[in-house]
């Protein structure tokens, strides 16, 4: 296990358009639990494989959500694995969230994307996959297939909140 370099804006490899995985082996799952491990340790929900350098279709997300509503309620692992995802349909109706991204680190924006999804996939021992997704997993996945496309979220937004958001993460980076 290791803790690989996250990419950020404006790195070219965020860009790339990552290549299917063509088969599900110890090495592809050496990558996810890698991944885990980084996305663990910076402290995020989601990671794909491009935000590391790596050009091939594949995503970690654990929304780490509370075991309950009470204040001190500790988060929960719920680690999933989506090898060559594929959308298969998405709703109409849209929601919005104030996304945030590993790549971008601490610079966030509201976002609508479709509310639903239905998502076909491979699972980390290469069995194929079907699911509808809500909520917060439902933007999460979303988002995280924008990367393996080369598609950031600040992609989804005006070009005015955009430019505002790369001033203050360049002021940020600045100290």
């Amino acid at each position: 296990m290791a803790i690989l370099d996250i990419l950020e804006v404006p790195h070219p490899g965020l860009r790339a358009v990552a290549r299917p995985v063509a088969a599900v082996d110890d090495a592809t799952r050496a990558i996810v639990a890698d991944m885990f491990d980084t996305m663990y340790d910076a402290r995020g929900i989601g990671l794909a494989a491009t935000q590391v350098a790596i050009e091939q279709r594949i995503v970690v997300i654990d929304l780490q959500e509370p075991e309950s509503d009470a204040e001190d309620a500790k988060p929960v692992r719920a680690p999933h694995v989506f090898i060559n995802p594929k959308l298969v349909s998405v709703s109409a109706e849209l929601s919005s969230y104030n996304e945030g991204c590993l790549s971008i680190p601490e610079q966030y924006a509201e976002v609508q994307r479709p509310a639903t999804c239905r998502l076909a996939w491979l699972d980390d021992q290469g069995a194929a996959q079907e699911q509808d997704f809500d909520g917060l997993m439902a933007t999460a996945i979303q988002h995280e297939i924008d990367h393996l496309n080369g598609v950031l979220f600040i992609d989804h937004i005006s070009k005015l909140k955009r430019d505002m958001l790369m001033k203050k993460l360049t002021k940020m980076r600045k100290g």
